[in-house]
C-alpha cells in the first residue's frame, strides 16, 4: 500500500506540473505542502520525490528547494482521463477505494487524476473546477460535509445540464440526481446495534458525525434497532460531533463522555477511527473494554482486527466499492441515455472481542 501511495503522488505531481504549466526552473511544492495535500508521511513524500528526480521531472537543491527540471510535457488533449475527488487519502479505507477505482479505469484505457479535499467544501470547489478545466471525461466524487448545505449546488447542476458523467461514492448530497455507490449505512447502524441487543445489552449509547450523511444514516439504523427492542428513549443517549473535530470531542467533552460511559454497557461509534479513539480514552480513565463497556464501530479498517482489543465492526466493501464506482461511471460514458441508479452494498458484521455477552454472564451468576 505504501508503494501505491508514493506512485499516486508521482502521477499527481506530473499532472500538477502539466496543468499548472510550470516551466524548467520553476519552484515546485515543498515536502510539507505535499504531505498536507495527500495526507501522508514525509517518508512517503520523499519516496515520490526521489522517483520524480530519477525520471528528471524535478531537481532538489540543498538549502534552496525543489524545482521543475523539464521532464514533463502537458498532457495531450486526447488523453482519456477521469477525475477522482476523495475527502481523504490516509491509512484508513480510502487507499483501497482509490486502488479499486484506478484498476478499472486503467483496464479501460483511462488515466486517473486524483484530488483530496480534506472534507472541505472550498477544496472540493477548487478540485471540481480544476478537473473540468482540464477536460476530464467524467468525475467520481466523495462529497465533503455531505449532510450540510453545499455552495457547490449550482456547479453540480451545471455539470448535470452539460451532460458530464459523474458518480458519487460513499455518500451523495440529498439534492443530487447523480448516482451513488455506497455501503448501506442505515443497515450498518442497525446491524451493530442489533448485535449489542442480541448480546444482552440494553443501556446503549452512540456517537455519530453530524456533518456527514453517513452519520445520519447510521443514526437512523441505530434508532430503528433501539425502537424494535423497546428502547424508546435511546435518542437521549446520542452524542453528535463534527467529523473534522474528533480530537476536540475527546478534549472538550471529557465529562460528557465519562458520564455516557458510566451509564452505558455499550457504545455504538460512527466509525472504527472513532471507536479506536474511544478505546484509548477508556484505557486512560481505567474503564475496561469489554468488561465495563462494549464498543462497536463501522468500516472494518485495517487496524480493527489487530488492535489490543479486536473491534467488532461492519466490513466496508472498500476496493469492491471503488471498482463498482468506476464501472458505473464508464457505463454512463458509454450509455448516457440509460437510467443509472444508486448501487448499495449490504453490510457484513465482523464479530470480535470488543463486545461482552451479558447473557452468558447472567447465566453464570444465576
Amino acid at each position: 500500500m505504501e508503494d501505491y501511495k508514493y506512485m499516486t503522488i508521482v502521477e499527481w505531481a506530473k499532472n500538477y506540473i502539466a496543468s499548472e504549466k510550470l516551466k524548467t526552473n520553476d519552484r515546485f511544492l515543498t515536502e510539507k505542502e505535499l504531505c498536507a495535500i495527500h495526507g501522508v508521511s514525509r517518508q512517503t513524500v520523499r519516496q515520490a520525490l526521489m522517483r520524480l528526480e530519477s525520471e528528471n521531472v524535478i531537481c532538489r537543491v540543498r538549502g534552496s528547494g525543489t524545482f521543475v527540471k523539464g521532464g514533463v510535457t502537458a498532457m495531450p488533449s486526447l488523453t482519456k482521463s477521469i477525475g477522482v475527488i476523495s475527502t481523504y487519502f490516509s491509512d484508513y479505507i480510502f487507499p483501497y477505494i482509490v486502488t479499486g477505482i484506478e484498476s478499472v479505469l486503467n483496464e479501460s484505457g483511462y488515466a486517473m487524476q486524483l484530488a483530496i479535499t480534506h472534507n472541505q467544501v472550498a477544496e472540493e470547489t477548487q478540485a471540481l473546477r480544476s478537473m473540468i478545466s482540464h477536460g476530464v471525461q467524467g468525475l467520481i466524487v466523495e462529497p465533503s460535509k455531505s449532510a450540510l448545505p453545499n455552495p457547490n449546488t449550482d456547479l453540480y447542476n451545471e455539470l448535470k445540464r452539460s451532460g458530464v458523467p459523474l458518480v458519487f461514492f460513499n455518500a451523495k448530497y440529498p439534492w443530487s440526481e447523480f448516482p451513488c455507490v455506497s455501503m448501506d449505512d442505515e443497515a450498518a447502524g442497525k446491524l451493530v446495534t442489533d448485535h449489542l441487543f442480541d448480546n444482552g445489552h440494553s443501556k446503549i449509547s452512540a456517537i455519530f458525525a453530524l456533518d456527514n450523511i453517513q452519520g445520519h444514516k447510521r443514526y437512523s439504523g441505530f434508532m430503528q434497532s433501539c425502537l424494535a427492542h423497546g428502547a424508546a428513549d435511546a435518542e437521549k443517549n446520542v452524542l453528535w460531533f463534527s467529523a473534522a473535530e474528533k480530537k476536540q470531542l475527546f478534549r472538550f467533552c471529557k465529562e460528557r463522555l465519562l458520564e455516557m460511559l458510566m451509564n452505558s454497557t455499550a457504545v455504538v461509534c460512527y466509525n472504527d477511527d472513532l471507536a479506536l479513539t474511544m478505546m484509548q480514552f477508556c484505557k486512560e480513565y481505567g474503564i475496561n473494554v469489554p468488561e465495563d463497556v462494549s464498543i462497536v464501530g463501522v468500516d472494518d479498517s485495517k487496524i480493527a482486527s489487530i488492535c489490543d482489543i479486536p473491534l467488532t465492526t461492519v466490513a466496508h466493501p472498500h476496493r469492491r466499492l471503488g471498482e463498482m464506482a468506476a464501472r458505473c461511471l464508464l457505463d454512463q460514458i458509454s450509455s448516457p441515455q440509460n437510467e443509472h441508479k444508486d448501487i448499495i452494498f449490504a453490510p457484513d458484521l465482523k464479530s470480535r472481542n470488543s463486545v461482552k455477552n451479558l447473557r452468558i454472564t447472567e447465566k453464570a451468576v444465576s
